[in-house]
């Protein structure tokens, strides 16, 4: 999973704004429709980034590191809807007759984007600002370590973080309002969701500054800052903690434990909420880039996963297994041999290890690979465990790695079944390549550089996992089983998530047919069920976009016979970064056509 302060953005879902005037149609001259058009682009980048501050940070981009933009202020919902209704309106000057192919495709995206962020401002989400794993709370705590995107080399560096503070204190605030808001309009989060955020806050509120999460730049200043300027920053940011963190946690905290928690719904879907089922079909819009509705999705997952069980069934032959299939699934998730593990570094460099193995054969299949340098790492101990394993991108310049991020709640209890296909989709070739290349390209504008299209990026790292025996693993049957469980866990995704939100299936039920159908344990399927819960429909992206990328490399495959070469089908699909998978089909028909 990637997760996108979008997401997410890049973390959770993308919140952009700018300016507030509207644009005046003029004519454009065809001598400069290139100029003008790339320049309209870059302006869209660049006027998103000034107020998506977070998001310029993960990019690499440091001229606003001392910001935070408050998307729950009423002014900055207006701002936003002001911004895309200017770009889309800045597009129809443009005629397609007039752009080159790559120009059009540009066009074509931004459409899209501009589209179904407007469409998102129709429903209430701002209602619902917190949960346990999509929120930006979760994204400042990472900020806050010392160890992500944001800087802490240089004494103004600090001073920005302390600046980004204040903004994010205000958010908290907000936050708290829309939710008594919310309370009363109808939109609260199931209490089940809301048990699992209460602990992530009291984890905030210690008073011990040594013990606190966003005292961590402090504990690690740099060597060469003077005395002066270390006391300076130890004070200035005692006084952040104590006065205005520490308290707005608290605040919040109580709300949440009290009366939010009251008011928590009983209900698991979104449907339960204010015009929730046209909610979620957008959601499934945003998030698979199709118009499929909830019942073809549904319908789908169910067949993919009596095709899965299938060749489940044969690995359990291979192995010697001789119960049935759902005892199987226990007898590996409660292996011995397949918990090796004493120590959580040991889970990191078996990850390293896999790296290693698929080195020689990675050229077989790519021959364009990123310069970005990538890291595997520990998922910090405030959200590890709620969270999933994950990939942050690495800064535009390259500067910062990609890191794959890994949860280890208890490492004498990590099963490392899946650990082969884990790393193909987080790493490499999935996120890691994907993301990579793309913000190296050279071609592409600004603006799709940090675009993330879920049904493309997922769909792209969920593919990654199949390609294991063309890069030299999967050799072990428990391996490639663990492949089968992952994609597997894909397909059960689209049964859950649909029967959560459109068919009225309980928490309960979700997680009962999980733990039918998989090798996860208990409480992995339980941390899903509430993700799905927390974000409806992001999960159906995977499988959508696997299948859809499956299905062009059957295709080109097919019609191209010979002339076929795997390392240009995935530069083809890599090159033009994330893409709504219509267009994605669309590049490729057209390059099967030309290949021929």
């Amino acid at each position: 999973m990637i997760k996108k302060i979008l997401t997410i953005g890049y973390l959770v879902l993308l919140f952009t704004a700018c300016k507030n005037e509207t644009t005046t149609k003029q004519p454009v001259e065809d001598t400069t429709i290139s100029d003008r058009f790339n320049e309209m682009l870059d302006n869209y980048y660049e006027e998103g980034l000034k107020l998506n501050p977070v998001q310029a940070t993960f990019a690499g981009d440091n001229r606003f590191n001392d910001q935070f933009f408050n998307t729950l202020a009423e002014e900055n919902v207006h701002t936003t809807k002001a911004y895309y209704t200017t770009y889309k309106e800045q597009l129809e000057q443009f005629s397609d007759s007039i752009l080159s192919e790559s120009e059009k495709m540009s066009k074509a995206i931004l459409k899209w984007e501009c589209d179904i962020y407007l469409e998102t401002l129709n429903y209430k989400k701002e209602y619902t600002p917190i949960d346990q794993m999509w929120s930006i709370n979760l994204v400042m705590g990472q900020l806050a370590s010392g160890s992500s995107a944001q800087p802490f080399k240089t004494v103004e560096d600090y001073h920005n973080w302390l600046k980004r503070l204040d903004g994010y204190v205000d958010w908290m605030a907000s936050a708290k309002t829309k939710m008594e808001e919310g309370i009363t309009a109808g939109y609260v989060l199931p209490k089940s969701l809301i048990v699992k955020v209460v602990p992530q806050l009291k984890a905030l509120t210690v008073e011990d500054l040594e013990k606190h999460l966003f005292y961590s730049p402090i504990k690690n200043l740099p060597k060469d800052f003077s005395e002066e300027d270390k006391n300076m920053l130890i004070e200035a940011y005692s006084n952040m903690l104590s006065k205005k963190i520490i308290p707005a946690y608290k605040r919040l905290h109580q709300f949440m434990s009290t009366t939010y928690m009251e008011a928590g719904r009983s209900s698991s879907g979104i449907a339960a909420i204010p015009n929730g089922e046209q909610y979620y079909q957008h959601q499934i819009k945003q998030y698979t880039t199709t118009n499929m509705t909830a019942d073809e999705i549904h319908n789908l997952g169910l067949a993919e996963v009596a095709r899965i069980a299938t060749e489940m069934e044969t690995i359990k032959k291979q192995v010697g297994y001789t119960g049935d299939l759902k005892s199987f699934f226990d007898h590996v998730r409660n292996k011995k041999e397949l918990m090796p593990f004493t120590d959580p570094q040991e889970v990191i460099d078996n990850f390293t290890a896999i790296h290693n193995r698929m080195k020689p054969q990675i050229e077989q299949l790519f021959d364009v690979k990123p310069k970005t340098p990538f890291e595997v790492r520990r998922t910090e101990t405030f959200r590890e465990k709620s969270a999933s394993a994950e990939y942050n991108p690495g800064s535009l310049d390259g500067t910062r790695p990609g890191i794959f991020y890994t949860p280890i709640p208890e490492v004498t209890k990590y099963n490392i079944y899946s650990d082969e296909s884990l790393f193909l989709h987080e790493a490499i070739p999935g996120h890691h390549y994907q993301i990579s290349l793309t913000q190296e390209s050279k071609e592409l504008p600004k603006f799709r550089k940090t675009l993330w299209y879920s049904g493309y990026g997922e769909g792209w790292a969920l593919y990654s996992e199949s390609l294991g025996k063309e890069l030299g693993l999967y050799t072990d049957p428990y391996q490639y089983f663990g492949m089968l469980g992952a994609e597997m866990h894909r397909a059960i995704r689209l049964v859950v998530d649909t029967g959560l939100h459109a068919k009225g299936w309980t928490r309960e039920q979700a997680i009962q047919y999980s733990l039918d159908n998989e090798a996860e344990s208990e409480a992995g399927i339980t941390s899903e069920i509430e993700r799905y819960m927390a974000n409806p429909g992001q999960a159906l992206s995977y499988k959508i976009g696997q299948l859809k990328i499956r299905e062009l490399r059957a295709k080109a495959k097919k019609e191209l016979g010979d002339q076929f070469n795997i390392r240009q089908f995935h530069n083809q699909v890599l090159e033009t970064g994330c893409v709504p998978l219509a267009i994605l089909e669309q590049k490729i028909n057209t390059w099967i056509a030309n290949s021929k």
